[in-house]
């Protein structure tokens, strides 16, 4: 039962680091994150925040350092929905380089 319960989680966790990618790249190559809700990727940089200190607490390595990589990932996401929140540039609406 443990192989299969680590395939599952190896397998969500995964699918979790590797859900931000598509939106990261989104942004960056279109220099908008208009879209992007900055009040859910800041509650989303908090769980993970808290996932891993969850995961320190009892010790589990596997759920502490894969939530490090979605704190990462989620967290480039916020810096960038800050620098091109509004499109076409920063996020002061100035147009980009």
């Amino acid at each position: 039962m443990t192989l299969i319960a680590d395939v599952i989680g190896t397998g969500a966790a995964l699918c979790s680091m590797t859900s931000f990618v598509p939106q990261i790249a989104k942004i960056r190559r279109e220099r908008d994150a208009s879209s992007v809700s900055l009040k859910m990727y800041a509650v989303t940089v908090t769980g993970f925040s808290l996932w891993i200190a969850y995961g320190l607490l009892i010790g589990s390595w596997p759920v502490a350092g894969s939530n490090m990589v979605c704190l990462a990932l989620s967290g480039t996401i916020l810096v960038l929905k800050w620098r091109y929140g509004s499109g076409g540039g920063l996020a002061t609406g100035k147009p980009g380089p």
